[in-house]
């Protein structure tokens, strides 16, 4: 089988995957939301983000100073579409594995014609 296009390796690991879903359905989200909602530690998050972000999928910006210094993480254009285009890709390898439709709707199952 091979892999429909649009499948994106850096994406497709479920902690990735789960960062890029949840930052497509918003614009901007801070990062103790995206850790808590993803039951992440901090290095954990940090670490997936930092590779986002190297791959230019995602923008993090940090705002204030000191305790009140926040951070926050969006996708950018290009990790959009390459969310939308993994989604797309998977949905393609699921529904290619469905089972095969019978070429004859009136033939029997082998089961059935032996009775």
């Amino acid at each position: 089988m091979s892999v429909p296009s649009g499948f994106d390796e850096l994406i497709h690991p479920a902690t990735r995957l789960s960062v890029v879903a949840l930052l497509a359905a918003t614009e901007w989200a801070d990062f103790a939301f995206v850790r808590d909602s993803l039951s992440l530690s901090d290095s954990a998050l940090s670490k997936q983000l930092h590779t986002l972000e190297e791959a230019e999928y995602l923008e993090i910006r940090k705002e204030g100073a000191g305790r009140k210094r926040r951070t926050k993480v969006r996708l950018t254009d290009r990790g959009r579409t390459a969310f939308e285009g993994h989604v797309a890709a998977l949905r393609a390898i699921v529904e290619g594995a469905g089972p095969p439709e019978a070429a004859d709707p009136q033939a029997q199952h082998p089961a059935e014609a032996a009775r």
